[in-house]
């Protein structure tokens, strides 16, 4: 086992929880907003995923289960083998077109990084992508996309 890693970033979106939740449920999508995700395929139950990410040099494949969806509200899953991961995203309406979403990501630290990097290091950095991720999502539904 590695060391488990977690992160939680915010943003604010222009735009109502049911048009923030329309998009963020086209998970296929995602590539086109969250940067290290290289595909997202819908299998054959609606709520199993097969993800790949690439990132510097390093490719990781894994599928995950939906394990919670409440709509417009909240989504959460967990991986169901490869890389070790669940998460969480939240979506918190502050009026009726302002709408804070919360997302929590945690994932073990693949044995093949934990000997070239410091968990803090890596974590500041997948911190900060995940904040640009989630500032691409909120600019993609203020755009209309």
């Amino acid at each position: 086992m590695g060391r488990l890693l977690e992160h939680t970033v915010t943003s604010v979106v222009s735009a109502s929880a049911d048009r923030v939740w329309q998009v963020w449920s086209d998970l296929e999508a995602m590539p086109k907003w969250m940067r290290w995700i290289e595909s997202v395929k819908t299998l054959d139950d609606p709520d199993l995923t097969d993800w790949t990410l690439a990132a510097q040099g390093f490719r990781f494949h894994w599928k995950a289960r939906i394990t919670q969806r409440v709509e417009a509200q909240q989504l959460h899953w967990e991986s169901v083998g490869g890389l070790p991961t669940k998460g969480a995203v939240r979506f918190y309406p502050e009026a009726p077109d302002r709408t804070v979403v919360k997302l929590s990501v945690s994932y073990e630290l693949p044995r093949v990084l934990a000997p070239l990097m410091e968990p803090s290091i890596l974590g500041n950095i997948v911190t900060k992508e995940l904040q640009a991720n989630l500032d691409r999502f909120r600019d993609l539904v203020e755009s209309g996309g």
